[in-house]
């Protein structure tokens, strides 16, 4: 995977293999909890809900493996370099546990449900194995594996959303937090493992999604993104008691207002949109608001209609251009990024080709690009053979990011001379003496510290300068 884009992302390479930080709540046990976490943000955010479920058994976190009683790794399988990365780590727990016998390893999220066998068989390391709707389960397996067994529970759930479950707030800057609207998909695209490891779309009720962004907001938050696999299919029906009337169905555009109704200081994000369903009504709800942010990540995958028919994304290219022109014309502003799949099954020079001239037509702000990588059980490793030579998969590969290189840079010039409202995040990763934080439409602006400013302040930065990925300016008045 190579990626073109700025701190906060789908996929954040910068956090893969990242563990929680200590969290004291005077409970403990004496024993203390570890946990890794791979993949998309949905993970990170399941890796809270994880933290929480076992800080209320009295569970401490710890970010040194060795020193852990329970260690948890929560794993992707999107990708196949992401399932190696997970095994080359349970290498290394293994000596950590030759070390301490009682330590109970476990495996979390989308690679526990679709290669629970394999861990308990081959992984001798591997005691619990855990999917993306069982969490609540884990204290009553770790009491199994504490009496000699070994424990596994990756069934999928058609109701399970977590939304009872307040998480745990961990690695976090105390400015910006993930809210998980909804989980599982049922897209169905052909290259994607996502509907087989974390199970059918359902969405949280509205009532626990705004709660918790009030309550973010009301302990010195800032920032909230709201999270799903395709967060534009959102929809929720409120439960009636017998006799009472039936209340309507509530959409994304309305919990989208919803929430950016908390407080005009609280900015709003989400992720991940869909083309086949973003809608108008999102559009003009963003518009209206200035608290939500201008910005959309819209995966196109492919720049040809063969393809996308043969991805599943049900939708052509010219269905997605109209997007793309909604967008434009509702939100002039708006930033967009995507997602590009190359050399997909039976993928030709020509249709290559489209993607490239489609990636000319949005000129997108960043982008998150792969070589296709055959996933076992997809529908695509069914019924298409993975046809296209390495070499040519990456010398495709190459070119898109050379253009898409092109492109982000052509976007942030554009934004030098102007003025950008900017939630200060934090400092600069290169200095201390450098505040960071993200503009409307999610480009990460740095600029020197003013001592009349502090984190968790909104500040209007000019900007000076760009590189390919970031703004460099300054605070003015």
């Amino acid at each position: 995977m190579l990626e073109l884009s700025h701190t906060t992302k789908t996929h954040d390479e910068s956090r893969q293999g990242e563990a929680l930080d200590l969290v004291t709540t005077g409970l403990s046990k004496g024993r203390k909890l570890y946990i890794e976490s791979y993949g998309c943000q949905m993970n990170f955010s399941d890796s809270e809900i994880v933290a929480s479920i076992l800080m209320d058994k009295g569970y401490e976190t710890t970010k040194d493996y060795k020193e852990a009683d329970v260690v948890f790794i929560n794993t992707c399988s999107i990708r196949e370099n992401a399932e190696q990365r997970v095994r080359n780590r349970l290498k290394e727990f293994e000596s950590a546990k030759a070390k301490n016998p009682g330590m109970v390893v476990g495996v979390l999220g989308c690679m526990a449900e679709r290669l629970k066998a394999k861990f308990l068989e081959e992984e001798k390391l591997v005691d619990v194995v855990v999917g993306p709707d069982a969490y609540r389960d884990l204290p009553n397996l770790i009491d199994q594996v504490d009496d000699g067994a070994k424990a596994v529970n990756v069934l999928l759930s058609r109701e399970e959303t977590y939304a009872d479950i307040s998480p745990v707030r961990l690695n976090s800057n105390g400015i910006s937090a993930f809210i998980s609207i909804m989980r599982g998909c049922d897209n169905m695209c052909s290259f994607c493992v996502v509907p087989f490891t974390r199970g059918r779309e359902r969405s949280r009720d509205v009532e626990s999604i705004v709660k918790e962004a009030q309550d973010l907001f009301n302990i010195g938050y800032k920032e909230v993104t709201l999270l799903g696999q395709n967060v534009d299919s959102y929809k929720y029906t409120p439960n009636v008691g017998e006799g009472e009337e039936a209340k309507p169905q509530v959409n994304f555009a309305q919990l989208l207002a919803l929430v950016a109704d908390v407080s005009p200081e609280l900015r709003v994000r989400f992720s991940t949109s869909h083309p086949k369903d973003i809608t108008d009504e999102v559009l003009h709800t963003m518009a209206k608001y200035e608290n939500i942010c201008n910005y959309i990540h819209l995966p196109v995958q492919s720049g040809n209609s063969r393809i996308l028919d043969l991805m599943n994304r049900t939708y052509d290219r010219a269905w997605y251009m109209e997007r793309v022109d909604a967008i434009r014309r509702i939100i002039p502003a708006c930033g967009i990024s995507t997602d590009v799949i190359t050399g997909f099954c039976t993928e030709t020079e020509e249709e290559h080709l489209e993607t490239l001239s489609m990636m000319e037509y949005v000129k997108y702000d960043f982008a998150y690009m792969f070589a296709y990588s055959e996933r076992p059980g997809t529908l695509a490793a069914k019924r298409y053979a993975d046809d296209i030579p390495e070499e040519i998969k990456k010398r495709r590969l190459t070119e898109v990011v050379n253009l898409q290189r092109e492109h982000s840079l052509s976007r942030l010039q554009k934004f030098v001379g102007n003025r950008h409202k900017v939630l200060i995040e934090g400092f600069s990763k290169r200095s201390d003496q450098d505040f960071c934080g993200r503009n409307d439409q999610n480009t990460m602006v740095v600029f020197p510290v003013d001592a009349r400013y502090q984190v968790g302040d909104y500040v209007e930065v000019l900007g000076l300068s760009c590189t390919s990925a970031t703004l460099i300016g300054k605070i003015v008045d």
